[in-house]
């Protein structure tokens, strides 16, 4: 009687201690996005700098993106939605104007802009 009571009380937090941990904010976990928060964080100059501390993966040689090697292997930038251009333009956009930065891989990119981004796209999304 005594040790099936102890199971009633000890099961559920068991089951409660093996449950995944979720952080109070989803976009903590996101490292497709970095967060005004974090860009604020990271006294970075420029929006190339802000990415460079916290997501150098974002700038990274995607491969050979078509068989005619005539689109980028590396992502393309565009600001509120706009094509901005090259990786390097993103040099010219001060941290303290961007609100959020994204990263959309090949697929996510050709679906928001159109082909012709096979590198991807990099979101600058401004304050």
């Amino acid at each position: 009687m005594l040790a099936s009571r102890w199971a009633a009380i000890a099961v559920p937090f068991l089951l409660l201690g093996c449950a995944a941990q979720t952080s109070p904010r989803g976009d903590d976990l996101r490292r497709d996005v970095i967060t005004e928060e974090q860009i604020d964080a990271s006294q970075a100059a420029n929006a190339y700098d802000v990415i460079k501390k916290l997501r150098a993966n974002f700038l990274s040689h995607r491969g050979q993106t078509s068989l005619r090697g005539t689109s980028s292997p590396y992502p393309t930038v565009y600001v509120d939605d706009q094509a901005y251009g090259p990786i390097a333009s993103l040099r010219n956009i001060p941290a303290i104007q961007v609100a959020e930065i994204r990263l959309y891989r090949a697929w996510e990119a050709q679906s928001k802009y159109g082909i012709g981004n096979m590198g991807g796209v990099i979101a600058v999304s401004t304050r």
